[in-house]
């Protein structure tokens, strides 16, 4: 039950001293209510004055309190835990340890049920499938696990610092280790003392132990995971080329006697490949640091989103005083209070004031928007210099600001199809690498210079240490992580992989007209009676039998009637002819209200209105006919003036050589009209609902990749139908629910930008891609000695370990590039816009 209310068929004496009155939120006496009452589903309610009542009474399901849960009765209060917390619903400060009304508005106090803790789950960010309870490696390719969800608290990244803690104690032990082997080229002959004896042996060993056993623990663990779970990566190459050098430094400084002399240098020294596994382990560790650091740049962009809600809210009392609650504390029909500069705290409607609002922050549209009584705000977006008092309608995640949040998290754990690519080269490419390492060993066994062997294990564990899974499979997913999340901040909401790698390949927008191209707020414009009938009884008749359709022309006929003050009259037998119109009896008589063929078939005759129909349409308007038994009495002509951004967003898709379709039920001269306003050519209408998937469906096979554009429920087959739906956020959840994207702000200029973030994004993943595969095939030959024959160059392990790591860490850098990708074409100057009340 509202908390402001009471049954109405209690008795006087029952009311309670003081109710809250759901408008303005004073606390009124329902025995002297100078506003007198009014009932909204069996609820009675009191107003503190007539205007508060008027504007109850104009939208009474706006102003009843959502209350998520009834009062539990003091009857059931034994059946909770001891200890448990009573407190008011309208004022949590009242607080106490047993049941019983609030001291100061008189509400039964509700006990406080604790939230449940936040069940934390990690993924990995190249295998979305692979879904744990706590924080590990991925089975698959080894990479970190993270969270799925980015909190706005900026948690340590436990991975992070023992990385970054076994890279620096690895980097300090490998110093001298790289000086041992820079030596000959540092000291020249006096050098030999560094690299002969049995004690340089040991201190070698001592000091690359520590690196290879512990620094690079991680990365064994990881190799063995993958050989056992037979998906082998990145890990399992760093295992075998290490462990090969490290065992046999190891094996050649305990039992020196037995290495063949085929491996000894000249001179008859014993090579040891300790600094090459020290350094190598080294700088994988590097590349881990530095990879983990980016790919937590990566969720910026949600953690930004998220830094849009302020921690608290000013509450307005129900004595007209205000508090500072947290933000977790704000319910559904609370009031609150947004003064100059602050930030909006939730989703509401405006009650009074008026000011400016950011929005730039959620949708990408620079020009701040006028807000009054009955616009809508959203939670994160800054107020300007005016104040206002609003409404919470939406709180916690079901406000746009973490509807938001919810999708961009979503599509940045998603696939896309091109990722089937590279998962195919990279299942591939480690059992390929290691045959090309066995192939390099035996043929440098076989016809290397001597000493064979050595140069044939110093060559092998290069091979297996250059090549770089790793870079193939973060091409993909790095980029769509990244692009999701630049689309965020523009306002374009993608929903997965796949719609974002579709989007780059659009050659066709069709655009729904009413309330994607134009406002959807259409308005009567003209009324003609036809004769024997008068202006006012049309409009009356139309707008009665209109009051029960959804359609927007409908409303701009009831509330034209409205504004006229005509009394609106009970419609029976009400039907909805689906693309046509609608009929229904009222007041006795017959009427019939839509197309001309409507009319046609309900026996009327419209031909004496048909030059005015002409006339209206070739003006723009939609032409309504209505019949009233069976005679033509009249039309009504309805505009719906084009969006503000509408112009310039088709300007732009026509240079981005984006071909535009128009589709609307309207009549054809309506449409052509609205169409030469704005250069659109081809033109779909007198399109019925079930036939703008088939016109979608037309395009398709004739081989254009088809974007569609809509906000209605109409619009959700064609939505479905097409390559890429893009829904306005403007629009019904239905249309959304159907896209593949939304754009948060009903501006076609948002579609511009979304378009424009599929061919950024695909670019940045086919750069990624192509150097991740150049790198290899260029790599692998070099560091199994192609160039020795001709040019005398071989690729140490420690260079092969260096481009290894860089490889990686460049793919990431280039990924995230698309955080600065520019998606529209200059900002407007334009002044603040204003948004209609709602």
């Amino acid at each position: 039950m509202p908390a402001n209310a009471h049954d109405s068929h209690e008795h006087h004496d029952h009311l309670p001293s003081k109710v809250l009155d759901p408008v303005c939120g004073m606390l009124v006496d329902p025995r002297t209510a100078k506003g007198g009452s009014a009932e909204h589903d069996g609820t009675t309610f009191h107003f503190c004055n007539p205007r508060c009542r008027e504007r109850f009474l104009a939208a009474p399901a706006s102003f009843v309190r959502d209350v998520a849960s009834p009062p539990i009765a003091l009857a059931e209060a034994s059946e909770l835990p001891s200890g448990t917390t009573w407190v008011c619903p309208m004022d949590p400060e009242v607080r106490s340890p047993a049941p019983g009304a609030c001291p100061k508005c008189g509400m039964a106090l509700e006990p406080e049920v604790p939230q449940p803790a936040t069940k934390v789950e990690w993924v990995c960010p190249m295998h979305p499938e692979i879904v744990r309870s706590e924080p590990g490696s991925c089975p698959i390719c080894g990479m970190a696990l993270e969270p799925r969800t980015v909190t706005l608290v900026d948690v340590p990244n436990a991975e992070l610092r023992d990385m970054t803690r076994r890279f620096w104690a690895s980097a300090a032990l490998s110093a001298p280790l790289l000086l041992v082997a820079m030596s000959p080229m540092l000291f020249g002959d006096h050098a030999e003392w560094l690299l002969s004896g049995a004690w340089a042996r040991w201190l070698q060993l001592a000091l690359a132990a520590p690196v290879v056993l512990w620094g690079g623990w991680p990365l064994f663990q990881r190799g063995w995971a993958s050989l056992w779970n037979r998906h082998l990566n990145m890990f399992t190459l760093i295992a075998l080329g290490t462990g090969a050098a490290f065992l046999f430094s190891v094996f050649a400084t305990v039992l020196p006697g037995l290495v063949p002399s085929s491996f000894l240098e000249h001179g008859g020294r014993v090579p040891l490949y300790f600094e090459a596994a020290a350094i190598i382990t080294t700088l994988v560790l590097l590349g881990q640091v530095l990879e983990l650091r980016a790919r937590q740049a990566t969720s910026g962009a949600i953690r930004s989103l998220l830094a849009l809600a302020p921690a608290t809210a000013r509450r307005v009392r129900s004595d007209g005083t205000d508090e500072d609650v947290p933000l977790d504390r704000v319910a559904v029909g609370d009031r609150l209070r947004v003064r100059p500069g602050q930030k909006v705290p939730v989703d509401g409607i405006v009650l009074e004031g008026h000011s400016s609002v950011d929005e730039s922050m959620l949708t990408g549209e620079p020009i701040p928007v006028e807000k009054a009584d009955g616009s809508k705000v959203a939670g994160g977006t800054l107020n300007g210099t005016g104040s206002f008092v609003m409404r919470a309608e939406r709180v916690g995640r079901d406000t746009l600001l973490a509807r938001i949040v919810q999708r961009v998290s979503e599509a940045q754990r998603s696939r896309a199809p091109i990722q089937r690519l590279a998962d195919r080269v990279a299942g591939w490419f480690v059992p390929i690498v290691i045959a090309a390492a066995i192939v390099t060993a035996v043929a440098w066994g076989l016809f290397g210079p001597e000493p064979r062997l050595a140069n044939a294990l110093v060559n092998a564990v290069a091979v297996l240490i250059i090549a770089c899974p790793c870079a193939l499979g973060l091409a993909t997913p790095m980029s769509i992580m990244v692009g999701t999340g630049r689309g965020a901040r523009a306002g374009v909401l993608v929903r997965d992989a796949a719609a974002l790698e579709t989007l780059a390949r659009i050659d066709t927008l069709v655009l729904d007209k009413t309330g994607t191209v134009t406002e959807g707020k259409p308005r009567v414009t003209t009324v003609h009676a036809a004769s024997g009938f008068d202006e006012e009884t049309v409009l009356r008749l139309a707008a009665s039998v209109e009051r029960g359709s959804e359609h927007p022309l409908a409303g701009a006929i009831v509330n034209a009637a409205r504004d006229r003050g005509l009394e609106l009259e009970e419609t029976k037998d009400f039907r909805a002819v689906v693309g046509h119109g609608v009929t229904g009896i009222v007041n006795g008589v017959r009427v019939a209200l839509g197309t001309r063929s409507l009319l046609e078939r309900d026996g009327s005759a419209p031909l004496a209105l048909a030059s005015i129909a002409e006339r209206l349409a070739a003006g723009g308007q939609t032409v309504v006919y209505l019949g009233i038994d069976g005679a033509a009495a009249g039309l009504i002509g309805v505009a719906d003036p084009v969006k503000v951004g509408t112009p310039k967003a088709l300007a732009e898709l026509r240079r981005d050589g984006i071909r535009v379709v128009m589709l609307t039920g309207d009549a054809r001269r309506t449409a052509e009209v609205v169409g030469a306003a704005l250069g659109i050519t081809e033109i779909e209408a007198q399109v019925l609902p079930d036939g703008k998937a088939d016109v979608v469906r037309r395009l398709q096979a004739n081989g254009r990749v088809v974007a569609m554009a809509g906000d209605g429920v109409n619009d959700a087959p064609a939505l479905a139908q097409a390559n890429v739906g893009i829904a306005m956020g403007t629009g019904t959840d239905i249309a959304m629910e159907t896209a593949g994207v939304t754009l948060v702000t009903g501006d076609l200029r948002g579609a511009v930008r979304a378009l424009r973030l599929g061919r950024a994004t695909m670019r940045n993943i086919r750069q990624n891609l192509f150097f991740a595969f150049v790198y290899n095939v260029v790599g692998v030959p070099i560091a199994a000695g192609v160039l020795y024959p001709a040019f005398g160059i071989l690729l140490s392990p420690i260079l092969a370990s260096a481009a290894m790591s860089f490889s990686s860490v460049s793919v990431i850098a280039n990924a995230l590039r698309l955080r600065s990708a520019e998606l529209a074409s200059g900002a407007s100057s334009s002044p603040a816009r204003r948004e209609p009340a709602a």
